[in-house]
């Protein structure tokens, strides 16, 4: 006759994997304050959908080589967007090609400001690289930040996250994030 082993008590085993997934799920740490912050525009009233003018868009086209066009121009590298950006919304000289300003009366700063119309029009191919993709939005996101700053700077002599919350809010009136992102699209067909 064969000699028969005994068998391997694993009735606790199950009981010792579900400890051991248990303590890894609550000690772990998962980072979920990744990706990109855009506030999402309020949903329209009725069937109204505000008007933009050409003038006030700012069409920015990334295609499946990675190679933008800002207006129909083509920028040979993605660092000069910010600047671009700035210049648009800012409007510094009045330039009728690009956007334009209204005055407007912010509460949280207690006066009259100009604050631009200019909305950046955002498109990408389906090709588009994910890193030229977050380089577009880190360019338009601090062309934005950047003119915050400097209004803050020039307007109560501090930095924007020295300000307090009402100021800060202000500061966001005057200078609003507008950036409409479409659906990306194969522009090299098919």
């Amino acid at each position: 006759m064969a000699k028969k082993t005994p068998g391997l008590n694993t009735g606790s085993m199950a009981d010792i994997s579900f400890l051991l997934l248990t303590f890894f799920l609550l000690t772990s740490s998962i980072n979920t304050d990744q990706g990109i912050q855009r506030r999402l525009p309020p949903p329209l009233q009725g069937d109204k959908a505000t008007e933009v003018h050409k003038r006030d868009i700012l069409t920015v086209l990334v295609n499946m080589h990675d190679q933008i066009m800002v207006n129909g121009e083509i920028l040979p590298d993605v660092q000069l967007l910010k600047d671009k950006t700035k210049e648009f919304i800012a409007n510094p000289t009045n330039d009728p090609s690009l956007s334009d300003k209204k005055l407007t009366y912010i509460k949280e700063l207690d006066k009259e400001e100009y604050v631009s119309k200019g909305v950046v029009s955002l498109q990408n191919d389906r090709g588009t690289s994910y890193e030229m993709y977050i380089a577009v939005q880190n360019q338009l996101t601090a062309a934005f930040n950047e003119l915050m700053e400097e209004y803050s700077q020039s307007h109560f002599g501090k930095s924007l996250h020295q300000l307090n919350e009402q100021q800060l809010k202000g500061v966001k009136k005057v200078i609003p994030v507008s950036i409409s992102e479409a659906e990306p699209v194969n522009y090299g067909g098919k």
